[in-house]
């Protein structure tokens, strides 16, 4: 090798041996840009609906933004919750300490309020606020909520709506919500209607179902899942919850019961009797199992109760999702076992009352106005059982109309994370 190829060579080298040496430090940079987003949901464990926010909004990150880092701030992850969820998401990051949490504060790049039953996360969104200055949203509250026997009004907190108003945007899971936080003075720059992100779950436990099925006699597509429920929650009957009775709803909830789920035993009877199906008593929230058995189960007649069963444990979400997977359909007095059932393209009824807020208008948001019955209005609980047995007689027709109300939830949901992504662009 001649002076002059041997000086080109060792130039050349050196370059080489350079862009070598700034691979780390590129790939270190390219770590620090990923953004993060402290992502505030996981309200409670004895729902399975509440459960089911979380890996909702985590299965929509992953899709639409899967460079997207997430670090969760729960309120409950524990009894199977955080095994639940790392199973489906290794890569999460749950934040258990208060020291995480500050620390999270300081790293993290977007603060996401995660869908819920009202604005669940108004204190560390304000510390969020209030200490950071970076940017945050919300997606797919109701508002005001929680409001019983109180009216919106009633429930109504000024500081949401300064919350809001700070958002780079605010979504509410249903259009009444949506259209009291402009009458409130609202004006987030991007606000809507976003349906719950529990819409995009996606866990499932096919060997639990399974084996629960098989032994009950359960074949797929050959039974339907039923949930009754009381106008409060009893949660003081939980041993996790304040034992503390509060007496004026119990009273309401007994004077209510009857009305509320004889319509819900009576389309069950009729499904049995009509058709060729059996039906699966299940539980939404812990309280339910008992619930289901004194409303729906035992006062059914004996040719009838031959081809129910009932639940009589509680079950974790993803249990839960893989056995409406294999059912014909659901009906009851909840609204997250149905959001489950859309989000698998099964047929799903709400029937609600004005003690559950105002969520389960999203039904009609959502295209099902059909399959959605207000039980404080006589006409809507006269047509419950025939549009049950209808749904389940017409399993075609029932099916195509699971599917455009899915197909209209993706929709909103791709639109919606569009909105985040520009947020993170910042």
């Amino acid at each position: 090798m001649n002076h002059s190829n041997r000086r080109e060579f060792l130039k050349q080298s050196l370059a080489f041996a350079g862009c070598l040496a700034a691979i780390p430090a590129l790939a270190a940079r390219n770590g620090n840009d990923r953004k993060t987003i402290l992502l505030r949901s996981s309200w409670q464990v004895e729902n399975i609906g509440d459960i089911g926010h979380t890996p909702g909004v985590l299965a929509l990150l992953e899709k639409y933004l899967p460079h997207v880092s997430v670090r969760l701030w729960p309120n409950n992850v524990g009894a199977g919750v955080e095994e639940m969820l790392m199973a489906r998401f290794p890569q999460l990051e749950i934040l258990k300490t208060p020291e995480q949490k500050q620390q999270a504060l300081a790293a993290c790049d977007f603060f996401l309020h995660g869908s819920g039953p009202s604005l669940v996360g108004r204190k560390e969104l304000s510390q969020w606020k209030k200490e950071t200055g970076k940017p945050y949203g919300i997606y797919g509250i109701t508002f005001p909520g929680n409001y019983g026997f109180q009216s919106q009004e009633d429930q109504y907190n000024p500081i949401d709506i300064e919350l809001f108003n700070g958002a780079d945007f605010a979504y509410f899971r249903d259009s009444v919500s949506y259209e009291f936080a402009k009458q409130k003075g609202a004006k987030c720059p991007v606000m809507g209607f976003c349906p719950d992100g529990a819409f995009a779950i996606d866990v499932r436990n096919d060997k639990a179902a399974d084996t629960f099925l098989t032994a009950h006699g359960l074949q797929t597509g050959k039974f339907v899942c039923v949930i009754g429920q009381l106008r409060f929650t009893p949660w003081w009957e939980l041993p996790t919850k304040d034992p503390t009775v509060n007496q004026a709803k119990s009273d309401w909830n007994e004077k209510m019961k009857e009305h509320d789920n004889a319509p819900i035993r009576n389309a069950i009877i009729e499904v049995v009797r009509q058709t060729d199906l059996k039906v699966l008593i299940v539980p939404e929230n812990e309280t339910e199992i008992r619930i289901g058995k004194e409303m729906l189960y035992d006062p059914l007649p004996e040719d009838v109760k031959s081809r129910v069963v009932w639940r009589d444990h509680y079950w974790l979400t993803d249990e839960a999702v893989s056995t409406y997977a294999r059912s014909a359909g659901l009906f009851g007095l909840e609204m997250h076992s149905p959001i489950m059932c859309i989000a698998l393209g099964i047929p799903a009824i709400v029937c609600r009352f004005k003690e559950q807020t105002s969520k389960g208008f999203m039904w009609r948001d959502i295209g099902l106005g059909e399959w959605f019955f207000d039980m404080d209005n006589k006409s809507d609980v006269d047509r419950i059982v025939p549009t049950v047995l209808q749904m389940v007689k017409n399993p075609k027709a029932a099916l195509k109309k699971a599917m455009a109300a899915k197909k209209r939830v993706t929709q909103y949901q791709g639109d919606t994370m569009k909105v985040l992504k520009k947020s993170l662009s910042y």
